[in-house]
């Protein structure tokens, strides 16, 4: 049998390098701009080649088995422009990034389907949602890094990981990052991290050895759904110090993996005290690669979209309600 054909857009780059480990092929809408999730494999050598580019404007000549949707637009506006109208009937699922934006509790999903499957990336998001009757599961994050790049934490640094922080403000925590860079010294990476005298971008594939180098990373996000970034400063080995928030109570345990606190002044000194004590930055940088392997497995995570595919393409109505599946967990 040839492999599951699937049609996704571009929305998420270091998302899409993760979900083509799942062995099934992935067909990419381009248009000549490359915007708007039209950039097909644009900005990363890592993508493998089960991973394709089509012209929009063909799209509807491509014989498909499911759609996935990353993106209002993609559900909204993108589907009715490029698809044919029996490519407009095939298996749906949509894959939710975030938690609710309008309210943490209140906001229903743009999604009210039964015929579809809504997954999420974290069990915050998914309950948080008002799903509606809308099928959901979660997968959670799986990532890679390569198995030569360890933890060595000499620099006397932290790290921040954030696109466009500066333009995302509170949410993402860009008044709490600046107020700690003052008393801390903290680099932050990303998309325009240069507008907050950051380090500004680095490469998916030199990111792992970029930051094995540092002491710790700072995630100051206070809502948002579980940053790649953190599942991979995790998998090198960084300790993580962040907000008790969202999906992160579930991933770091203080004293093992990092440390997290609701208030920002605690979290400055845990970092003054491994910029300090570089042993014990060495004990947590252990326990957080631990979970780590755990958590983010790269082949639990394929296997869990492998799934999510075969459910929706082989009409098993019966299994429609899909349970989140369990991610065996370190220290709980």
């Amino acid at each position: 049998m040839r492999p599951l054909r699937v049609l996704t857009w571009h929305i998420h780059g270091s998302y899409l390098y993760y979900l083509t480990q799942t062995p099934v092929e992935f067909y990419l809408p381009v248009k000549p701009d490359r915007a708007n999730g039209y950039g097909g494999r644009a900005g990363n050598s890592l993508f493998p080649p089960n991973l394709y580019e089509v012209p929009a404007e063909e799209v509807r000549n491509l014989e498909l088995d499911c759609v996935l949707f990353q993106s209002r637009q993609n559900y909204l506006q993108d589907q009715y422009e490029i698809l044919s109208p029996a490519q407009l009937k095939l298996p749906q699922i949509y894959l939710e990034h975030d938690p609710p934006r309008e309210h943490p509790t209140d906001t229903h999903h743009l999604v009210d389907d039964p015929n579809m499957l809504l997954v999420h990336c974290t069990n915050f998001n998914n309950l948080m949602w008002d799903s509606g009757r809308t099928p959901t599961t979660v997968i959670e994050h799986g990532v890679i890094v390569p198995p030569e790049v360890g933890y060595s934490g000499e620099l006397a640094r932290g790290l921040t990981v954030i696109n466009n922080l500066k333009s995302r403000g509170r949410r993402l925590g860009a008044d709490i990052f600046e107020q700690a860079r003052q008393q801390i010294p903290i680099d932050l990476l990303g998309i325009n991290a240069t507008e907050m005298d950051g380090l500004g971008e680095v490469p998916l594939p030199e990111l792992p050895a970029f930051m094995a180098r540092y002491r710790f990373f700072f995630n100051p996000i206070r809502y948002t759904s579980l940053g790649l970034a953190v599942c991979e400063a995790m998998m090198v080995g960084l300790p993580i110090i962040g907000l008790a928030t969202t999906e992160m109570v579930m991933v770091v345990e203080n004293g093992v993996s990092g440390y997290l606190d609701t208030n920002p002044s605690n979290l400055v000194e845990c970092m003054q005290t491994l910029l300090n004590d570089q042993a014990l930055a060495y004990y947590l940088s252990e326990g957080a690669r631990r979970t780590a392997r755990q958590l983010f497995n790269i082949e639990r995570f394929a296997q869990d979209w492998l799934e999510a595919f075969r459910l929706v393409t082989g009409n098993r109505r019966e299994l429609w309600v899909v349970p989140a599946q369990p991610v065996e967990r370190v220290g709980y």
